[in-house]
């Protein structure tokens, strides 16, 4: 299928998983993820664009060491090079989608849990 078309709220709160990869061409890519109370993403430098938007939950993103509070309804934006991480500060799941540019995980990828995905990072490294 060329394009995606999806209810991307509804697949950020319905999703359970640390990480599922919704869509993928050969210039984006679209994923969900739901960190756990007092889980991060883990932080980490890109040499590729990425946006991240919180659909449920509260906590922090950090870029490049500064800390900025977000919570449902907020945007981040993490040009190519920049340090950064999504801590969940909440006592519920945190529940957002990314848009990395160009795809950052192979197609179809689900990581159940954090440890999932560190996992497969060590493997593919």
């Amino acid at each position: 299928m060329k394009g995606f078309v999806t209810n991307i709220e509804q697949d950020s709160l319905t999703n359970e998983f640390f990480r599922r990869v919704l869509y993928t061409d050969e210039r984006v890519q679209v994923v969900v993820m739901a960190l756990q109370p007092g889980e991060d993403i883990g932080a980490e430098v890109h040499q590729l664009d990425q946006f991240i938007r919180v659909e449920a939950g509260s906590g922090t993103a950090v870029l490049d060491g500064v800390e900025h509070a977000i919570t449902a309804g907020f945007a981040v934006v993490v040009p190519a090079g920049v340090m950064h991480n999504i801590i969940n500060g909440a006592d519920a799941p945190m529940k957002l989608y990314t848009l990395y540019a160009p795809p950052n995980h192979k197609d179809g990828t689900v990581h159940k849990t954090k440890a999932d995905a560190e996992a497969a990072e060590q493997h593919s490294a």
